[in-house]
């Protein structure tokens, strides 16, 4: 049995969950941290597939997410893997990069530190 290598993935070489990176995930969390601390969010999810990988952050803990911030990667190549998608389901940002993907809720801490 010496000598044989066993591979632990499919051939494909393509990952078989999509996750996000650590700067990714610290840039999303210190934005729920700040949100938190305003007073505005209180939970949040994390949903990692094969396709996607989802955080959702809530105001309260039995309702629809306020904001999903989704990276998609089979989009890279056309309008960017990244989008924040609002409560109603429709997208409000989508690109390539994740801080102008964050944009609008950066904005909305703001006016909601500023009041």
């Amino acid at each position: 049995m010496s000598g044989i290598v066993i591979p632990l993935r499919g051939g494909t070489g393509a990952p078989s969950q999509v996750g996000f990176e650590r700067e990714e995930l610290m840039r999303i969390l210190d934005l729920y941290g700040r949100m938190v601390a305003a007073g505005h969010w209180r939970d949040y999810a994390m949903q990692l597939g094969r396709d996607a990988a989802v955080f959702a952050a809530f105001r309260r803990a039995a309702e629809h997410p306020e904001y999903r911030i989704e990276k998609r990667p089979a989009l890279r190549n056309r309008q960017g893997m990244w989008a924040l998608v609002g409560e109603g389901g429709h997208v409000l940002r989508r690109g390539h990069d994740l801080p102008p993907v964050l944009a609008p809720i950066e904005r909305r801490l703001m006016k909601l530190i500023a009041d």
